[in-house]
């Protein structure tokens, strides 16, 4: 287990949730590729997507089975501008790469929301600091350890 996996396994730890990191062999940097690796459908990796909401950073840990709604999810918060992070505010911010970024671990807390849709998952699978680690969560894990909001991200 690598440094940064290593990091977000003792923060997960210290908050008081049991679970392991794992490295896949693989690169799990999409929702397809981490569900193929893991034997489980798309919608059950929580994938962490970056947006600036009204300049602020915003974490939305999403199903991997569909697409933010940005209207949507800029209306639930009562925000005007919602868009989305480049790469370079991702591992400035977050301190981790595209493809990599977990719930937990950053260099500054980071407001989250959390797609309601992952409810219907356990475990969900989030990244665990690099673009080929994973870790499983229960969405009640993944809700306290973000201190996240759920929040319908999507029209499906």
């Amino acid at each position: 287990m690598n440094a940064r996996m290593q990091e977000i396994q003792r923060i997960v730890a210290e908050a008081g949730v049991e679970t392991t990191a794992r490295e896949l062999p693989d690169s799990t940097h999409t929702a397809a590729q981490a569900a193929a690796a893991l034997g489980t459908v798309p919608g059950a990796i929580a994938s962490s997507l970056l947006f600036l909401a009204d300049g602020d950073p915003l974490l939305v840990m999403t199903s991997g089975s569909h697409r933010v709604d940005t209207e949507l999810v800029a209306d639930a918060l009562g925000v005007a501008v919602l868009s989305m992070a480049t790469a370079k505010q991702v591992r400035s911010i977050t301190g981790q790469p595209i493809g990599g970024v977990s719930p937990v671990g950053h260099p500054a807390p980071i407001r989250t929301v959390v797609d309601v849709a992952l409810a219907e998952h356990d475990p969900v699978w989030s990244a665990a600091g690099t673009a080929n680690s994973v870790m499983p969560l229960s969405f009640q894990q993944l809700v306290a350890l973000t201190g996240g909001e759920v929040v319908r991200v999507a029209t499906d």
